[in-house]
């Protein structure tokens, strides 16, 4: 009985020992799982921390908004440090600008006025206070500063009415201490495209010292030309007396038949005498132009019929194109008659062979029109030693001539505002070449044809 007492005791105590093994090892399994899944549990946050930081999902909308506008703002910020930049840049470049158009301003040897829609001179350079005699310019009324009646003060009020330009005008000006100056002006307005005028620019030279000069130049020209006329006037009058003198004083001493032919030639002398003070005093009197309209193509054809008729042997003609002008007809004619007819007494010598040619062209300038009257010839041409002589008095290369008819045609020409020139032609003979200018209604010019006769 003991000993089964003592063998159902070991066997309890063996139950005893075996529960507590299986509820050791199950506390240490329960211990394992749950570090095991705490494990895995915050490997899984990390995970899907790191996937929301890289890209937010849907399933937060708070989370994503955030982020989307984090971005946003992180890139407004790197533009705006851009913008920042080059606002800068932009900013340093547009003062040295500024800076560079200040000191070419102020250091332009010209006069610069600039005045806006108002009146009132927004700008002005040293130089063009220089050239006015006028201190402190800016932010003064132009027509105060310049004087209400000034030339300068009416340019530049047209130019603010009407938008005219003026280009290279010279007007006096009287500053206001100090003798007037002579001053050199070009005036244009201010406006962008098709828009109201905003303002004028006045650009001004000082052309005092220029004008004097040439004063005195044109002085000693008129005192040599004086002198040169002299000098013909006397060799011409001295021919014609020393002729006279001789006839006259053979005359007592001849036959009564003899006596009437010595008085006849000094008749002659004394009718080249007479012609010579004529053509003089054309070339010395101050022309009268009247205003008239000149028909030129009626003008040119009476030219051509009479030299035609006056010298047969020579073929006269006119081409092209002639626009009436304003001008004295008389005196116009007279100079186109005297270039045709020299032209056709220097080809005479050809018989048959000789060719004349009168022909207009209109040429188109920058502001306004001009006619062309061109006479051509084809005979030997002018000397060059006497090209640059061929409008001084008393200079001729003719047996007879008085040398004032070429020297009257430039007078006339430039009387009327245009200008006369001779050159030779390549292929042969003599060209003379009048400019006259015409109306500013005048049509668009053609364009010039070659030199063919």
């Amino acid at each position: 009985m003991m000993a089964l007492l003592q063998t159902g005791g070991n066997t309890q105590h063996l139950w005893m020992i075996a529960a507590a093994l299986g509820i050791g090892l199950l506390a240490i399994t329960g211990f394992v799982v749950f570090l095991m899944r705490r494990f895995l549990q915050t490997s899984r946050e990390v995970h899907q921390e790191e996937v929301l930081e890289a890209a937010p999902r849907t399933q937060n909308p708070s989370a994503f908004m955030t982020a989307s506008m984090q971005g946003v703002i992180q890139k407004l910020r790197e533009q705006e440090k851009e913008l920042e930049r080059l606002h800068k840049i932009e900013k340093e470049r547009a003062e040295k600008t500024e800076r560079l158009s200040e000191e070419v301003t102020r250091n332009m040897p010209a006069g610069l006025l600039v005045v806006n829609a108002t009146g009132i001179i927004s700008s002005a350079n040293p130089a063009a206070e220089q050239a006015l005699g006028i201190r402190g310019l800016g932010f003064r009324r132009y027509s105060e500063a310049l004087g209400e009646t000034s030339d300068l003060t009416r340019l530049v009020a047209e130019c603010l009415s009407t938008g005219t330009i003026f280009r290279r005008e010279e007007v006096d000006h009287r500053p206001p201490a100090g003798d007037t100056r002579r001053l050199g002006v070009t005036i244009s307005p201010i406006r962008r495209g098709t828009e109201k005028i905003s303002g004028a620019i006045c650009l001004l030279t000082d052309l005092t010292e220029l004008a004097a000069l040439q004063q005195r130049m044109q002085l000693k020209e008129n005192l040599a030309a004086l002198g040169e006329l002299s000098a013909g006037i006397a060799h011409e009058f001295k021919n014609a007396l020393a002729t006279i003198s001789g006839y006259a004083q053979m005359i007592p001493e001849v036959s009564e038949k003899d006596a009437a032919d010595y008085a006849g030639r000094i008749l002659e002398q004394t009718r080249n005498i007479s012609h010579v003070v004529t053509e003089f005093l054309k070339y010395a009197r101050p022309l009268e132009i009247s205003g008239e309209t000149v028909t030129l193509q009626t003008m040119v054809e009476r030219v051509v019929s009479e030299v035609a008729e006056a010298i047969p042997q020579v073929k006269i003609r006119s081409e092209g194109e002639f626009l009436d002008l304003g001008g004295d007809e008389g005196l116009l004619r007279q100079a186109v008659l005297n270039l045709a007819r020299n032209a056709a007494e220097s080809c005479a010598m050809k018989g048959e062979g000789g060719r004349v040619l009168v022909r207009g062209e209109i040429v188109r300038g920058e502001e306004m029109g001009f006619q062309r009257i061109s006479v051509l010839d084809n005979g030997p041409g002018i000397p060059a030693s006497a090209l640059t002589k061929l409008f001084r008095p008393f200079f001729t290369t003719k047996a007879n001539g008085t040398g004032l008819g070429l020297a009257v045609v430039q007078k006339i020409i430039v009387q009327h505002g245009g200008q006369v020139e001779a050159r030779n032609r390549a292929e042969g003979g003599a060209a003379f070449i009048v400019t006259l200018p015409l109306p500013r209604s005048v049509p668009e010019a053609v364009e010039s044809r070659q030199d063919s006769i």
